[in-house]
Order: structure tokens, then sequence, then C-alpha cells
């Protein structure tokens, strides 16, 4: 069972890395680089994770660019950070794994190609998809789509998928073709739906955005006029909150106020 076993004030060099547990992404150097700087400003405000395989046998598992940025005031400062704050956890290796993987989802920018690995091990780990919706707090649906589907993509879909060049649902329905072709003519059929011309959807406008193109359009003549209904003024508001916005309440609120979009 997964827990936290203690918090401790462990000697940096004591931390080891794991083949298996990573990132799941590359490091960014900027980030790297801004926490360099806050660390030295602030300390570690954020404990980093770390697995006890064994006594004393310690792994990261959350908190990589951290320890990067530890590394190198290390290296540019000697004496420093000869001890770091950490939270040690234990668990099989499964449970490892999966929470390394959880510690990166919670970040805001995690991508659904970030969980395929992960959850498909877990699968064949003998893992219920309900345990594993409940741990990445995701729907069983949502697991199961990646069960089915995430080892049928191609390269070039996790490459848009990762990108956001690809929808998720776009590429369900490409692999969902792919299993209806003939037998031998799956890879066809994914390259012909992968070839097609996607229509980008209008998307709501942040509200600063709306408010800078209006100052623009009355910049250059305040006393233009646009003829607008009252349901037009409302769907106008509808798409600035941003909420269960349909598109085709985007598509009016694009016709009635052009100045809105770009062309």
């Amino acid at each position: 069972m997964l827990t936290t076993k203690r918090y401790e004030y462990l000697p940096f060099d004591h931390i080891q890395i794991h083949d298996t547990l990573t990132n799941h992404r590359s490091l960014d150097r900027a980030k790297i680089t801004h926490l360099e700087k806050d660390i030295v400003a602030n300390g570690l405000l954020e404990p980093l994770v770390l697995w006890e395989r064994d006594i004393n046998d310690y792994y990261l598992v959350g908190g990589f660019h951290r320890m990067e940025a530890l590394k190198a005031i290390r290296i540019a400062n000697p004496g420093y950070f000869d001890r770091v704050d950490v939270r040690i956890v234990s668990g099989d290796p499964d449970e490892i794994k999966a929470l390394n993987l959880k510690l990166n989802s919670d970040r805001v920018d995690t991508r659904i190609t970030d969980f395929f690995q992960t959850v498909i091990y877990l699968n064949n780990a003998n893992w219920s998809k309900q345990r594993i919706a409940e741990f990445f707090d995701k729907s069983v649906s949502w697991i199961e789509d990646i069960i089915r589907y995430a080892p049928l993509t191609t390269a070039e879909i996790q490459d848009k998928l990762a990108s956001g060049e690809l929808s998720w649902a776009r590429a369900k329905t490409i692999l969902q073709r792919s299993l209806q072709a003939e037998p031998g003519k799956e890879k066809q059929i994914i390259e012909q739906e992968m070839s097609k011309p996607v229509k980008r959807k209008a998307k709501p406008l942040p509200l600063q955005t709306t408010i800078n193109r209006l100052s623009k359009k009355l910049d250059k003549n305040s006393k233009s006029r646009i003829e607008i209904t009252h349901q037009d003024l409302y769907e106008l508001l509808l798409t600035l909150q941003g909420k269960s916005v349909e598109q085709a309440q985007i598509d009016k609120v694009r016709k009635a106020f052009p100045m809105l979009w770009d062309q």
C-alpha cells in the first residue's frame, strides 16, 4: 500500500535516480534556471519525493526540476544544500510508478500521451480500471479509452497529440475507423484520415483580448457603429464567460462581432 513513511532532512548524495522513474517530459531548462534563483533566495519550499525501496535506499519519484536546480546550485556554491527536505514514501513498484506519473499529471500542462505507458503498465499489472481511475482522478471511461486505443496509436498520432495539433477525440475517431477497415488496410485508413485537413474551430476570446481589440477598433474610428440584437449581446457575454460554450454560440458571436477575431 502506498504510504508516506516520514519527512526527513536527508543528505543530498543519498538520493538516487531509478531507470524507470522519470519526469515523463524533457526537462525545461528555463524552469530549472528559475528554480535555482528561487531556491537560493527562499530555500526548498516543496520537498523532494523519494521512494525508500529498501532501508537507506532512496530513489527520486517527484521533483526532477528541483533536483536539477539543486545540482546546479551545489556546483556554483559548494556546501549549499548538503541536506535537503524530502518526503519519503513506500509502496510496491507498481504503486510507485503510478505515483511518479501522478506527481507529474497534477501539473497543468500534462498531456494525455504522458499517461499512455503507465496506464497500460498498471492495467497489465492487474490494477482494475476503477483503481487506476481513482488514483489519477479520472473517469473509468477515460482509462478504458487509453487501454483500448493507445496501443494502436502511430508515432505520428502520438506526436500530434503531444503537440496539440490533434485532439484525443479526433484520434479515437481515426483509430475506430481503422478497426473497422478490412484486414491489412488499417494503416492505409489511418494515413488517409491523418491527411485530411481539420477545420479549426473558433474559440471564445479571453476578456482582456476582447477589450484590446475593441480598443484598437475605437482608436481607428471612435464613431464606427455596428447593429446587434439583445441576443447577440447575450451570446457574447456567454462566450466571454467561457463555460459550456457551444460552437453555435461562438459562430453567432463571430458573425455579430467580426472585429473580435483574427481574419
